[in-house]
Order: C-alpha cells, then structure tokens, then sequence
C-alpha cells in the first residue's frame, strides 16, 4: 500500500467525520429539532404514518434526530470513518494505469 493509498484513506476517514454533523444539519436534524418542511420532515412523516401515529424508538428516524441533536457517539464516530476510510481506499484505485 502506497503513501498515496495511505493519505487518501486517512483523509476520507477524516473527513467523513467532520461532514456527517454538516450533512445531517443540511437535510434537517438539528440540534433543535428536526427543521420543518426539511428532508428530515418528510422521512418523520412517513415513519409516523408507518408506526400508527408515533416514530419508534431505534427506528432509522430516531436515530439521525439523536446524532444530530447531540453529535456522533463514539461507536457512530468509529463507523462513519470505517465508511470514510473505506471510500478513500476506493477512490485510491480511481485513475491508476491498469
């Protein structure tokens, strides 16, 4: 593994990290709230409509509103840059002569 493959791994792990916060602000789980008419509106919506009324506990939903509420949890940090570093070893691969 080159130091190419290296610093695009770390990079894309890294990055993955801070922009997950951003992303999840950017389609409407805030820190106050899930933002009205959002992305995220639409997905409560619908998981409501599914549950009888209520968005369950643990559901995809739930779980988004509390990352973006309160942040990544560690186990969530780990995760997003295993998915980070993952795609930076992809894209390593991308424009290399066969």
């Amino acid at each position: 593994m080159g130091l190419g493959t290296v610093a695009a791994i770390g990079a894309s792990a890294v990055g993955a990290v801070a922009l997950a916060p951003v992303a999840l602000g950017a389609i409407g789980f805030t820190s106050a709230g899930i933002a009205a008419g959002s992305y995220a509106a639409g997905m409560m919506s619908a998981a409501a409509v599914a549950n009888g009324g209520a968005v369950a506990a643990g559901s995809t939903v739930a779980v988004l509103q509390a990352a973006g509420a309160a942040g990544l949890s560690g186990a969530a940090t780990a995760a997003v840059a295993g998915v980070g570093g993952a795609v930076g070893w992809l894209a390593s691969f991308c424009g290399r002569p066969r």
